[in-house]
């Protein structure tokens, strides 16, 4: 990628993404959330050799948010095994919201996939016996190489007290016998691990991560196997973007996550990690201008798999 035109694209790109942000909402449900700055975006590409290409609101702290639910995976998978995890979770998209019921009630006995909410907190009941909060922030901190990475207390109450349909997920997840530890510690490790501080930059990071395989760029060393990094691209791409995700891979064909405080973390396998922010949401709940950024970057850029 040449300086030149990556800065011309993205410039292009947060062109697009601010033409977007009035036609979205933040989100409310979780009321601490909805006191964020609609007009914020920022946008972050790190690339391989060290470079890291900056627009916008790059350091503005948010919360992860369902994007936290790659990193429960990756632990999941390293700590457990794949064979273990997907006893409790399958890997097909559920065409339904990510904080849907209905279909875990009616059509399966387990949740559809690790990137809805059932499916996270079914994830995290593998690993909840074995790691603390405190090693999951660690952990955090490591794979997205920002040691500034802290539990926003603010939104982790709001959202503790907001979070009635999680718990109901969690209890039928119980009575289904998929998980079998603690509901409310469960419900709270979820809830905590959404509610940690991120930046666009340090999404960029992850998810370059990602993109080299599992060996972090500027130090050759291997924090992800594989294997994982195979599995989790694999799900983000096809699940990743709630029940949007199979038009984003058509027209993106970027494993990309995206989560309701505002952040998308997109990976190029090979090439890139993206990191965007922008608290104004479609109603589907991903980032309504980094859906189009995105759009814009895979275009100029020849992101797109295919």
């Amino acid at each position: 990628m040449e300086e030149q035109q990556v800065r011309a694209v993205m410039e292009e790109a947060m062109e697009i993404g601010r033409r977007q942000i009035p036609h979205g909402a933040v989100a409310t449900y979780i009321p601490e959330l909805g006191k964020a700055r609609k007009d914020a975006l920022g946008l972050c590409i790190a690339l391989p050799d060290g470079t890291l290409y900056k627009a916008g609101d790059t350091n503005i702290r948010f919360t992860i948010q369902s994007i936290s639910k790659v990193i429960s995976l990756c632990k999941a998978l390293e700590l457990r095994g794949a064979e273990e995890v997907f006893v409790h979770v399958g890997m097909e998209p559920s065409g339904e919201a990510f904080n849907s019921i209905v279909e875990l009630d009616l059509q399966a006995n387990r949740p559809f996939n690790p990137m809805i909410n059932s499916g996270a907190i079914a994830v995290e009941s593998t690993i909840i016996d074995y790691v603390s909060f405190e090693d999951m922030l660690a952990y955090s901190q490591l794979l997205c190489d920002d040691p500034g990475i802290t539990l926003n207390r603010q939104v982790y109450h709001s959202e503790m007290n907001s979070c009635d349909r999680n718990r109901a997920i969690a209890y039928l997840l119980k009575s289904k016998e998929i998980i079998t530890a603690n509901v409310d510690n469960s419900i709270e490790l979820y809830t905590k691990l959404c509610s940690l501080n991120v930046t666009a930059e340090s999404l960029a990071n992850f998810a370059l991560l990602l993109a080299n395989g599992g060996i972090r760029p500027n130090t050759g060393e291997r924090l992800l196997a594989e294997d994982t990094v195979r599995t989790v691209l694999s799900i983000m791409l096809t699940c990743g973007m709630y029940d949007g995700s199979g038009r984003f891979a058509v027209e993106v064909g970027v494993p990309t996550k995206s989560g309701v405080g505002g952040g998308l973390m997109a990976s190029v396998y090979g090439k890139c990690g993206i990191g965007i922010f922008g608290p104004s949401l479609d109603k589907k709940g991903n980032c309504i201008a980094g859906c189009e950024m995105m759009k814009q970057l895979s275009s100029k850029l020849g992101l797109h798999l295919f």
